[in-house]
């Protein structure tokens, strides 16, 4: 198994950043790419972007492109996303998840989450 533990997480105004992390453990040999997922209330998980963990190439989600960066660090096996411009409809629970196709932006292709990071974006 992979588990993945999300931190930086919290509340920011309109306009701020926030950087959240992802580690990863267990069996991370077998991890070919990981996603970053939100969820607001009663709305389903969306993706944000994903990146391959080999080339480190990357996709982005039109709702997050130009405002939101996708990184890893191998050292570490830890995956981070840089969020800029932030906007009161980004508050959600953030999650990363690992899968083996980081094309792939359906949250039923990635295989392991994690808890979940909140994120609040106040006006």
């Amino acid at each position: 198994q992979v588990q993945l533990v999300e931190s930086g997480g919290g509340l920011v105004q309109a306009g701020g950043s926030l950087r959240l992390s992802c580690a990863a453990s267990g069996r991370t040999y077998s991890v070919y790419a990981m996603g970053w997922f939100r969820q607001a209330p009663g709305k389903e998980r969306e993706f944000l972007a994903a990146i391959s963990w080999g080339s480190g190439a990357t996709s982005y989600a039109d709702s997050v492109k130009g405002r939101f960066t996708i990184s890893r660090e191998h050292a570490k096996n830890t995956v981070y996303l840089q969020m800029n411009s932030l906007k009161p409809e980004d508050t959600a629970v953030y999650y990363c998840a690992s899968g083996t196709d980081w094309r792939l932006r359906r949250a039923a292709s990635y295989e392991y989450w994690g808890q979940g990071t909140q994120v609040t974006v106040s006006s």
